[in-house]
């Protein structure tokens, strides 16, 4: 494989790796958020009426930060009835044949996403609630996701075409 594409795997899957780590612990953000919540209704009487959506917005933030995440350790849901019987090469060309609807679809979300935080940070959306926070920051955000897990595929699709080939990209 060219130099230039080892050295994009290389990249984007170490990135992907330290962001992905990184988001791991917005799940302890979220549970503080709601045992807070918890705590304030019960205890003191004091709901609070950001608490839900914020909780929210972090668990959406989790899981597109740490989507690309999840995809180079190979740790989403497959069925894999025969995929697991068949040879790494196998597997390898499965993946490639899959890959070009995978990158289409995040092209698709990326493109929408773009434009849906444009409409956003030009307009100032805001959620219709009665805390009605601003909506630009977390659609940043889940653009950015879109945009690490479409990198991540292509980094995907290197790796599989390296190993249809009998290499290795590491």
């Amino acid at each position: 494989m060219p130099r230039a594409i080892k050295l994009y795997v290389r990249y984007v899957d170490a990135f992907n790796r330290r962001v992905g780590r990184a988001a791991m612990y917005l799940v302890y953000v979220m549970l503080g958020l709601l045992l807070y919540m918890s705590v304030s209704r019960s205890v003191f009487n004091t709901p609070l009426n950001w608490g839900v959506e914020m909780a929210q917005f972090i668990m959406a933030s989790y899981y597109l930060l740490g989507g690309a995440y999840s995809m180079q350790i190979d740790a989403h849901v497959r069925m894999d009835v025969f995929y697991s019987r068949w040879s790494p090469k196998t597997r390898a060309l499965a993946d490639v044949l899959t890959a070009f609807c995978l990158i289409f679809y995040l092209v698709v979300l990326l493109v929408g996403g773009y434009y849906s935080t444009e409409y956003a940070v030009i307009h100032g959306q805001k959620n219709y609630s009665s805390w009605a926070p601003p909506l630009a920051p977390i659609k940043i955000i889940m653009t950015f996701g879109i945009l690490l897990m479409l990198l991540q595929a292509l980094s995907m699709f290197f790796k599989d075409v390296a190993t249809l080939r009998g290499e290795t990209l590491q």
